[in-house]
């Protein structure tokens, strides 16, 4: 039984930024958002072994399996190869996943994170490829694919040695199209070309491409008035062929709303829509920004306790804004809860699990110079 992208939500519920109170997640919100997701006619639930600390896993059986019928939905989960030491670690998590989510399967697993260097090596030492393939077909998984953040030429490589894969999700949105880091166009093209079905996650790159700035929203805005910032982000990758579901970390009612006006009324970019985004990205194109998605890998492993997305927040506001105090006025609010970027000791923790391979150690230097450097 193969992907059948033509039986899956284009939108799908990410459950990596889920609405929170005092740092808790908020279930009764949570199943609040996924009863009109579901109403809405969509099904697809995507977490992992590490969202929310591991709390995302144990939301979707308090707001989801307890409340639905498990046929009414699909949910998808990932191994976590930083947690995997030996053979037996990748039953261990995987069986703590199925506790955790309530249930006796999963629709689609994957290997999470999967770049060149110590993820990769990881999965290939422990067999973890033939190890999901015999979880398939033991019927605790439906489909077997990997979430990727490597290079073009790793992607063909894996594609090569492992024709079993059955999808691959990638980071795909308009401005990093010709990223030369996240490689987003080539990697389409590559699994495009291969017809393997895609699922997309950052289709607005952490929220960035949702926000855009006055001349940016402006183009936009010239030529659909009545549309959000958000929405040309996932009609972008919605109008690309062989993409299954994007995945939107939906974290309040208003942005499910608006997404799902977006696919249920879906609309194909136009030429003078494309022609637009063309000149986003041109006016984006001038500041360079740190690509930051905000996944906060880099955070739970920090021995100095640095919220390092934080931080690169205020930098990048202070490189778009010269002048503005808003970004000293955050960081000194930051700071107050976490550490200072001048406490960071160099051990490059962060940047082995960066999935867009930031230099974060040089990047909070920067951090220092902008905002502690004034007292």
């Amino acid at each position: 039984m193969s992907v059948n992208i033509n039986e899956m939500p284009k939108i799908g519920f990410g459950l990596m930024r889920l609405p929170e109170n005092d740092g808790v997640i908020d279930i009764e919100k949570v199943s609040k958002m996924a009863d009109a997701y579901l109403e809405a006619g969509f099904n697809y639930f995507d977490t992992a072994y590490v969202y929310h600390g591991g709390n995302s896993e144990k939301a979707v059986k308090e707001a989801i399996v307890k409340r639905h019928p498990r046929e009414s939905f699909t949910l998808a989960t990932k191994l976590p190869a930083w947690f995997i030491h030996s053979e037996e670690d990748r039953d261990k998590v995987f069986n703590e996943q199925l506790e955790r989510c309530g249930v006796d399967y999963f629709d689609y697993y994957l290997l999470h994170s999967i770049e060149d260097g110590n993820n990769y090596d990881t999965y290939v030492k422990y067999d973890c490829f033939n190890w999901g393939i015999q979880k398939k077909a033991e019927g605790k998984i439906r489909h077997f694919g990997f979430s990727y953040h490597g290079t073009p030429e790793l992607l063909v490589k894996i594609l090569d040695s492992h024709p079993e894969v059955e999808f691959v999700q990638i980071q795909l949105n308009y401005i990093d199209w010709d990223n030369s880091i996240v490689h987003s166009g080539e990697l389409y093209k590559i699994l495009a070309e291969r017809n393997i079905p895609i699922i997309v996650m950052e289709p607005c790159k952490g929220g960035k491409l949702a926000n855009l700035d006055e001349e940016c929203s402006a183009i936009l805005k010239n030529i659909r008035p009545d549309k959000s910032m958000a929405s040309w982000a996932f009609r972008f990758v919605g109008s690309l062929p062989g993409v299954a579901t994007i995945l939107s970390g939906m974290s309040t009612e208003d942005q499910m709303a608006d997404n799902m006006n977006t696919f249920k009324n879906f609309e194909p970019l136009t030429d003078e829509d494309k022609k637009a985004i063309d000149k986003v990205v041109e006016a984006m194109s001038r500041v360079e920004l740190i690509g930051c998605t905000a996944c906060k890998y880099c955070v739970e492993g920090c021995p100095a306790g640095i919220s390092i997305p934080d931080v690169i927040s205020a930098i990048n506001t202070a490189r778009k804004f010269p002048g503005d105090m808003r970004p000293q006025f955050f960081y000194n609010g930051l700071v107050d809860r976490y550490s200072h970027a001048s406490d960071c000791i160099g051990c490059g923790q962060c940047e082995g699990v960066c999935p867009q391979h930031l230099p974060i150690i040089e990047i909070l230097k920067e951090g220092v110079e902008k905002f502690e450097a004034k007292g």
